[in-house]
């Protein structure tokens, strides 16, 4: 496999004029002349961020074939880039793209050599959702890191870095140069749906420090990181996946609040910037989603803020983005915006046509299609993608899943953990005294690939602790037969932890909690996603926040619960009351810890 692959040849009739005006301007140079030497198509598919089903680029299982015959028109990875010339590929785990590391390697190599094969090829941007905490594409054995929350906790931009380092370089050696974190959303409404524990926090400047930190390791790994959703999908109760949210913040409110992280990551270079199928009147009143909208992408983004760099859509199968327009104007539309890249659009051929449509019938300026082209161009060359498009698998497990870096991630996972509520000193809790422990609550099935299930995690590390644990998973609707026999299961222990998920007034996890403090054990929950839990259960004495329910948060918070590590974490949103949400029962910046010999 060769290590190089020319893919100048368009410029050679150039190359003397390339050695004036520095590097820069001969980079520039040699680049337009790639754009210019591409046929039309070959420009429309560049603008292409496309999903394929299937582990290898040439065999995928039959399954995937089938997908990929019903939902594009091709039978392979390698089938749809000779097709389409698509500039990107996505993987998700649900595609199959991401068995292991090393399969991931081959498929990137596979899509390489399909790409650079065609006449004036290109290699292929390949990019997915590796944000780290719930949002993972890529799970163990690769490293995995608490995700934006925790750390907001941790409140490190040393350790937010060291993610962006670590994590890049991981995915790059499994041949993923474009990865769509972080989220530079501000979470200041508790009853968001979609990004919650994926934020940093409520706290504009903190989120934006943490931001820049991470885009910068990611820079440092040569692999491009993306700030999402612009202009800011923090504060909504809908979720854009199903619906459409409105943003109802003033202009000077925007720019207090959500403008702050985008503006951070941008100072810190960052290579690529998502737009949110978002509605936000104060920015454009036209009744678009930001995506679409040229006021916004080009003239906040860009102008207001001074971006160049690639802009992204975020998916464009979304309802947010598909309420008012039909699939073949969407991206059209977002092209005339300011957009560079269309992502996973739900019809690949009705996409591409319809931006092909859009410049043969003069809709569409070719010019705005050639910068945007040229933007990608820019990124893959800064990228060294030009230049040395493959992986080598051999160095994946030199790599991936290394054991410094899973040392890394406990680390930081160890300053994270945030310790709410500790009435009476109910933690920590003893092997000596509290041996036999009953672990039971939510078993949310991993986003991440890790090993799972989240009580079972959460025993075998108290286990490795001393203790003696047993497992009960009752769900995030536990019925009132569970309950019972969670209550009946915890006569038998000396202490009950009690995993909780997103508990709503009515939730009856609050009924198990409340059943279950009613025996007299001692009782501690732990969040394992929003830490607006802990304002749902008034009795439990001992409250713990992982924000997650990836094993390396588990791991952190058993630790903590058995005082083998002193609880660090801070809280990075303020918790409000549940029976008055105009009060405040936890700020921001609120986390206990133990006397310093309980940390042992």
């Amino acid at each position: 496999m060769p290590s190089r692959r020319t893919v100048l040849a368009a410029t050679a009739g150039v190359t003397a004029a390339l050695t004036v005006g520095g590097p820069a301007l001969a980079d520039d140079r040699r680049l337009r002349a790639l754009v210019s030497g591409l046929t039309l198509q070959e420009k429309v598919g560049q603008v292409f961020v496309a999903r394929v089903y299937g582990h290898s680029a040439t065999a995928p299982d039959r399954a995937d074939i089938d997908a990929n015959l019903a939902e594009m028109g091709v039978r392979t990875a390698a089938e749809l880039v000779a097709r389409y010339r698509v500039g990107g590929i996505i993987y998700f785990t649900w595609a199959h793209n991401t068995r292991d590391p090393r399969q991931i390697a081959d498929l990137s190599n596979g899509i390489q050599r399909a790409s650079l094969g065609q006449p004036r090829g290109l290699p292929v941007l390949i990019s997915t959702d590796q944000e780290h905490g719930i949002v993972c594409r890529v799970g163990a054995p690769a490293t995995l890191f608490p995700g934006a929350m925790a750390l907001g906790a941790g409140g490190s931009r040393a350790d937010a870095r060291t993610l962006g380092r670590i994590a890049g370089r991981e995915l790059r050696a499994m041949g993923v140069r474009q990865n769509y974190s972080p989220v530079a959303d501000v979470n200041v409404n508790p009853a968001n749906p979609v990004i919650g524990v994926r934020s940093f926090g409520a706290d504009p400047r903190a989120a934006g420090t943490l931001a820049a930190a991470e885009v910068r390791g990611y820079q440092a790994s040569g692999v491009a990181a993306t700030a999402k959703h612009f202009p800011g999908h923090g504060d909504t109760a809908v979720d854009s996946h199903t619906g459409f949210p409105v943003i109802t913040h003033t202009r000077d409110e925007w720019e207090r609040l959500d403008a702050v992280p985008f503006r951070a990551a941008i100072a810190a270079g960052i290579d690529s910037i998502m737009t949110g199928h978002l509605l936000v009147p104060s920015l454009d009143d036209s009744g678009d989603p930001a995506t679409l909208s040229r006021p916004i992408v080009t003239g906040v983004l860009r102008e207001q803020l001074g971006y160049d760099g690639v802009v992204v859509t975020d998916a464009l199968g979304m309802a947010g983005v598909r309420t008012k327009y039909g699939d073949d104007r969407v991206p059209v539309l977002a092209l005339k915006a300011g957009v560079d890249q269309l992502l996973d659009p739900p019809d690949l051929a009705v996409a591409w046509n319809a931006v092909l449509k859009a410049v043969r019938d003069g809709e569409l300026a070719e010019e705005r299609l050639d910068s945007a082209v040229l933007r990608i161009l820019r990124l893959k060359e800064r990228l060294g993608l030009l230049d040395a498009p493959y992986a080598d698998p051999a160095a994946v497990p030199r790599v991936v899943g290394r054991r410094t870096h899973r040392a890394a991630a406990d680390r930081i996972a160890a300053g994270t953990t945030t310790l709410l509520v500790n009435e009476g000193r109910t933690l920590p809790l003893s092997p000596g005294t509290q041996r036999r422990l009953l672990v039971v609550g939510a078993d949310p099935a991993s986003p991440s690939g890790t090993t799972g299930p989240p009580t079972g995690v959460l025993a075998a590390a108290f286990t490795a602790l001393g203790f003696t644990a047993t497992t009960l998973a009752t769900g995030t609707a536990p019925s009132a037969g569970t309950i019972a026999r969670a209550v009946t299961a915890a006569g038998g222990a000396d202490a009950v932890v009690v995993a909780t998920y997103n508990v709503t007034a009515d939730s009856p996890q609050r009924t198990l909690v409340e059943r279950l403090v009613a025996t007299g054990r001692p009782v501690v929950a732990v969040a394992v996603r929003n830490p607006y839990d802990v304002a749902q259960l008034p009795l439990v004495k001992g409250f713990v926040a992982a924000y997650s329910w990836t094993d390396v948060e588990l791991r952190a918070a058993a630790r903590v619960i058995a005082g083998a590590a002193a609880p660090h974490g801070r809280l990075p949103v303020p918790v409000r009351r549940a029976d008055d949400p105009t009060q405040v029962l936890y700020p921001t910046g609120h986390g206990l810890t133990y006397p310093a010999y309980a940390a042992r």
